[in-house]
């Protein structure tokens, strides 16, 4: 298991590094930024305004993760790049599908 996913009895959070603009929505690959922590690099063609990447970032891992949007939510990071999500569902059904999901 990548270090950027966590796994709890009911949830998973993932920790996410997000580039708004990016030109498409797309993961693209785990990575260990220099604080030496994991997080998964996404980027969505939606801009930074009034929550619009975060929203088109939920539902790229929404889809990936195969869970319904309302399954995602943002607990940090509303603002930063670095962000962090929960992930309501069966921890061992999505940590696979996301694995299997993001390319390494």
């Amino acid at each position: 298991m990548t270090p950027a996913l966590s796994r709890h009895s009911d949830h998973v959070r993932l920790t996410v590094r997000l580039t708004p603009n990016g030109g498409r929505d797309a993961m693209d690959g785990w990575e260990t930024g220099a604080d030496g922590e994991g997080h998964l690099k996404a980027r969505v063609s939606d801009p930074p305004d009034k929550g619009k990447a975060n929203k088109a970032l939920i539902v790229l891992v929404a889809k990936a993760a195969g869970v319904a949007k309302s399954a995602v939510s943002l607990v940090s990071g509303d603002t930063q790049r670095k962000k962090i999500l929960r992930i309501e569902g069966d921890p061992e059904d999505i940590v696979s599908r996301l694995e299997s999901a993001v390319p390494r």
